[in-house]
């Protein structure tokens, strides 16, 4: 019964939310190279750019160590992983 309910929060609340935060994260970082290949002479855009760039980095990581951790436990307590059609 606990592990069906871990398995369903799993896989309809924690990974959306998981793939969500990384989709936003990759956008924040190309919104950061575009600002930064687009401000050629603007010194403070071109940081500006930057700064997006490595939180987008910071974000993906995150978000990858997120999904990784909720792994680990799932495997640690032998709860099977649920099969998501569609996904690797």
């Amino acid at each position: 019964m606990i592990i069906e309910l871990l398995n369903k929060v799993n896989q309809f609340i924690l990974n959306p939310i998981i793939i969500l935060l990384f989709a936003v994260a990759t956008l924040y970082f190309f919104w950061g190279i575009v600002q930064f290949i687009n401000s050629e002479t603007t010194d403070t855009k071109r940081e500006d750019g930057k700064k997006k760039i490595l939180w987008g980095l910071v974000g993906m990581l995150i978000m990858i160590s997120a999904y990784g951790i909720i792994n680990l436990i799932l495997g640690t307590f032998g709860i099977d992983k649920p099969n998501y059609p569609g996904l690797l």
